[in-house]
C-alpha cells in the first residue's frame, strides 16, 4: 500500500467522516493466495454493522488491515477520516480479537488498568473505568481471578471490556460469541447491547460474525 494518503477521507455523499471508509483494498499473501481483492466499504457514523461470511472469505484479512495488523497490498482505509496508521485512528479504534490473549499472571482487574495505561490513560480514571466495566458485565466478583480461572463466557466478556477501555468510537468485534453455546451467546449480546449505552454511548460497531 502506498504511504501516501490523501487528507482525511468523508463520505462519498459528503458531509462527515463514515466510521469507517475502505477504498480499493486488495491483499494478496507470498504464497499468491488473494484474501481480499479491489474492496469498497463504508459504514456510516451510529451503523451497528456486521460481516458475515464462510472461512476463508477475507473477514479476518479486513479487520486486520483495519488495525493495522496487517498491511494491504493496495487500497485506502480511514478511521472516521483519519488514516487507519495514525495514532489519532488507534485512540478511536477498539478491537475484541477472537483469541484469547490476556497476561496469565494479572487479574483481570489489573489487566484493564494496565490496557488503559497503554492509550496513556491515568491511573485514578483506568481504576475507574475497569470497575465500572467488571460490574456492567458481571465480572466485578471475579475481579482478582486470573483469565484462566474464568468460563469461556466470561473471558469473551474480559476481551470486550478490555476494548472498550479507552472509550473507542468504534468497536470491532471478532467473532464475539466463537466457542460458547447457545444460551451463552444470547447473554453475551444481552450484556453488550445492555453496556454500550451506559459506558460507551454512540460507539459504532463493527461486528465479525461466526460463519
Amino acid at each position: 500500500m502506498s504511504d501516501a494518503l490523501a487528507a482525511p477521507a468523508l463520505s462519498r455523499t459528503g458531509g462527515t467522516p463514515p466510521a469507517l471508509l475502505v477504498h480499493g483494498l486488495s491483499k494478496t499473501y507470498k504464497d499468491g493466495h488473494t484474501a481480499v481483492a479491489g474492496l469498497d466499504l463504508e459504514i456510516p457514523d451510529g451503523a451497528f454493522f456486521g460481516l458475515l461470511g464462510p472461512n476463508g472469505a477475507g473477514k479476518t484479512t479486513l479487520i486486520g488491515s483495519v488495525c493495522n495488523i496487517v498491511r494491504p497490498t493496495t487500497g485506502t482505509l480511514a478511521v472516521f477520516g483519519h488514516d487507519h496508521r495514525s495514532r489519532e485512528a488507534r485512540r478511536l479504534l477498539g478491537l475484541a480479537e477472537q483469541e484469547i490473549n490476556v497476561d496469565r499472571f494479572l487479574s483481570i482487574r489489573q489487566i484493564l488498568i494496565y490496557h488503559a495505561g497503554y492509550h496513556g490513560i491515568g491511573r485514578k480514571t483506568a481504576v475507574r473505568r475497569a470497575d465500572e466495566l467488571l460490574e456492567v458485565l458481571r465480572l466485578d466478583e471475579k475481579a482478582n481471578a486470573r483469565a484462566y480461572e474464568l468460563s469461556g463466557g466470561m473471558q469473551r466478556r474480559l476481551v470486550i471490556a478490555r476494548a472498550l477501555m479507552h472509550r473507542p468510537r468504534l468497536l470491532i468485534l471478532d467473532e464475539p460469541t466463537a466457542g460458547v453455546d447457545v444460551e451463552l451467546r444470547s447473554e453475551i449480546w444481552r450484556l453488550v447491547k445492555g453496556l454500550l449505552p451506559q459506558v460507551a454511548p454512540r460507539r459504532r460497531h463493527f461486528r465479525r460474525g461466526e460463519g
